[in-house]
């Protein structure tokens, strides 16, 4: 086994449990949501800017790259949903 594919199954293992949901209990539930997304964003930010400057490397900016395009990906897909259950409730009659 190659070194290179142990340790990017290694970094695979790690950050696989990030993808799965998570129950979150309160009234500050959207809020932790709201401001996850925007810290994942900002970092996959710095990494490009940093990555550009030359300070990091290519895998870590296509991993935070991978992380943001989820992230969005995560956010629109939830904001479909809610205008579509606006819609359905629109079309229910009084």
């Amino acid at each position: 086994m190659d070194v290179r594919s142990a340790f990017a199954a290694l970094q695979y293992t790690q950050t696989r449990p990030v993808t799965q949901p998570e129950q979150i209990e309160g009234a500050g539930g959207f809020e932790k949501i709201a401001a996850d997304f925007a810290q994942t964003l900002a970092q996959g930010e710095s990494t490009a800017k940093a990555a550009m400057v030359g300070d990091a490397d290519s895998t870590a900016l296509v991993q935070a790259l991978a992380q943001t395009e989820l992230a969005v990906e995560t956010a629109v897909t939830v904001r479909n949903k809610v205008v579509e259950a606006y819609q359905e409730i629109l079309r229910m009659p009084v």
